[in-house]
């Protein structure tokens, strides 16, 4: 449950309008419920903002149907990364609701009343190449399933760094920024060296094979000489948009 979901339950208490014992079989699976297969943790967005997100890959249909139905029963949402279109298909049978992005791999099921962050100003995912765009997708979709403004400039690697200069004005708009590249993930230094905001950056396992499935472009972000320049994990879209809704929320 949500903060807010819980100061309305409180509130109807303390009016008469829900009997206490009604509240407390709402409060029940707080801070954790127990199925066979998973501990799902409901206290999650109380503790740090936001909650559990599923990670759909390597779980079974049956099993991320079930975790879903026990988040969306607790919160009215829920939102899970790394899934297949089989998935989504169940998903979209219990849910008719369900928002499904095919190159992010995401699956959502938004709350009927969607958060309201205090962002005044857009995330900006920046990917390389379009073979990076799934995983800038991915950070893309979680951040908008936050609730805050995306906007997306793609295929401007340094191969062709004209294209990355000509959105100046796009750039100067941002209030963080997400990177995102494969190869020798040089990206990340250039836009870090232009800008004042923070910049995520995301290495991606697009490459050929000295690329070592995304080692190279991890550790040139990782030694950028831009200073400041914050990285994630291969692949981890979902993580640079946790991370850039954290700096807003800070």
């Amino acid at each position: 449950m949500t903060a807010e979901q819980i100061e309305a339950l409180l509130a109807e208490v303390a009016a008469g309008r829900i009997a206490p014992h009604a509240a407390l079989e709402k409060l029940r699976h707080l801070p954790f419920e127990d199925l066979p297969f998973a501990r799902i943790d409901h206290h999650r967005e109380l503790r740090q903002g936001q909650p559990e997100v599923v990670f759909c890959e390597g779980k079974t249909p049956d099993q991320i149907v079930a975790i879903c139905e026990r988040l969306e029963a607790a919160s009215g949402s829920f939102l899970g990364t790394r899934a297949s279109e089989m998935v989504a298909q169940r998903l979209q049978s219990r849910f008719p609701r369900l928002i499904w992005n095919p190159t992010a791999r995401i699956v959502h099921l938004p709350a009927i009343q969607p958060p309201r962050p205090t962002a005044t100003g857009p995330i900006l995912v920046i990917s390389a190449g379009t073979s990076d765009l799934p995983v800038a997708e991915e950070a893309a979709v979680v951040a908008e399933a936050y609730g805050y403004t995306v906007e997306r400039l793609i295929d401007v690697g340094v191969a062709g760094l004209h294209r990355l200069l000509a959105a100046g004005d796009q750039l100067r708009r941002a209030q963080v920024v997400i990177v995102v590249a494969g190869m020798e993930g040089a990206l990340p230094s250039v836009v870090g060296g232009m800008l004042r905001v923070p910049v995520i950056a995301v290495p991606t396992s697009v490459g050929y094979g000295a690329s070592f499935g995304g080692l190279a472009a991890l550790l040139g972000m990782l030694n950028s000489c831009a200073a400041g320049v914050t990285v994630v994990n291969i692949d981890n879209g979902f993580g640079a948009a946790v991370a850039a809704s954290r700096i807003f929320r800070s």
